[in-house]
């Protein structure tokens, strides 16, 4: 059943990142370790005999080596104290209310791209909040029922690519993201997450995202400026597809891992990551699918149980519907990216890579409850 409403006329209000584009010094020169070291130099056991050539060696690399950084990208990355995120799972918790909650209290802006919606309570919301401040929406042209209309929702325009975010940004500050549609399936039947980050620097990326995908930017737009922001010590990577090749960043993450990957995949086809996973698979790897996604013709469960990789179905009888990935029991990645070719290189998608390991608790948590 959809529930429409009427969202009251609004004035379009862009909301830029004034901040300049940065770029983390170790990862650009592609090295796992990239707070202690340099461009992937091992330590060196100087003597009399080369000191000098060495020490030429090292102020070359030190100026170009790695690509020579400078203006904005050097700036260093921004750091902010503010509330800790916060992780909720569907259905065992209800993310329609968490996404209604928050959207009650927005005193100025509420800006969605959802790729789907028809809960009645954070529809409401929306429409109510609309009568008095600032609310746009834009969904994906495929599911639009009449569910939600007026001047302040777009689509766009059913192109052969998907506009498959879901997330929310509110009065610039606080970002809702995660695999969750706020649909009746997927609050009360498919498994999920929401991410609740409070960050400017980090609402800034997806105001410049929205923006675009408001304008009628589907499918390509401007490199994110921020990829990476500390918030009370907890770095947070966050990357739009296509435009950031997401498949590139999980396949990377992969690559780091020193003891585990475990991972839980609505869509699962990238043979790029795929490969990645085979390359470790000396690790504890261990792999969900979604049982029915899992029965496609380019799905990768059958690769990856042929290379004795763990992985199964789920048994869920409605859907899997995570799109994450945790590795070493430390880091997390999350959000709308599947991992298929479509997601990486056609759709919208968002993604955050959270390094910490309280958080990457809660989601070893969800894996377990799903895996056993």
């Amino acid at each position: 059943m959809y529930y429409h409403y009427k969202m009251n006329k609004l004035i379009f209000k862009l909301f830029y990142n004034a901040n300049s584009q940065l770029r983390q010094y170790g990862r650009i020169c592609g090295i796992k370790n990239y707070r202690t070291k340099v461009c992937g130099i091992k330590p060196i056991i100087f003597n009399k005999n080369i000191f000098f050539i060495i020490s030429i060696a090292f102020l070359v690399v030190l100026s170009g080596g790695c690509g020579q950084i400078t203006g904005d990208a050097a700036k260093e990355i921004p750091k902010e104290n503010a509330r800790n995120p916060e992780i909720y799972f569907c259905p065992r918790e209800d993310c329609g209310k968490v996404y209604e909650s928050n959207i009650k209290l927005a005193n100025s802006t509420v800006h969605c791209a959802l790729y789907d919606i028809n809960l009645k309570n954070v529809i409401s919301s929306l429409a109510q909040k609309s009568k008095t401040i600032d609310v746009k929406v834009v969904m994906d042209a495929s599911n639009d029922k009449g569910q939600i209309k007026g001047d302040g929702v777009r689509f766009n325009g059913g192109q052969e690519q998907l506009m498959h975010n879901k997330f929310c940004v509110i009065d610039g500050y606080t970002v809702l993201t995660g695999s969750f549609n706020p649909t009746e399936n997927d609050n009360y039947r498919n498994n999920n997450n929401v991410e609740v980050i409070y960050s400017t620097t980090l609402a800034n990326n997806y105001e410049e995202e929205f923006g675009e995908l408001w304008n009628g930017k589907f499918g390509t737009g401007s490199k994110v400026k921020n990829p990476a922001l500390y918030i009370n010590d907890m770095e947070i990577e966050n990357y739009f597809c296509p435009e950031d090749s997401c498949a590139s960043h999980i396949a990377n993450l992969i690559n780091s891992a020193d003891s585990s990957v475990y991972f839980m995949s609505y869509s699962f086809t990238s043979e790029k990551i795929a490969e990645a996973i085979i390359k470790k698979k000396g690790l504890d790897i261990r792999g969900i699918f979604d049982a029915e996604q899992s029965s496609s013709k380019f799905s990768q469960l059958k690769r990856l149980q042929g290379f004795g990789i763990n992985a199964k179905k789920d048994r869920n009888k409605y859907k899997m519907h995570h799109k994450v990935f945790i590795i070493d029991n430390e880091t997390v990645a999350t959000g709308s990216f599947n991992p298929t070719s479509s997601a990486d290189t056609r759709n919208d998608e968002n993604m955050l890579i959270i390094h910490d390991k309280n958080i990457a608790k809660h989601f070893l948590e969800e894996f377990d409850s799903l895996w056993n």
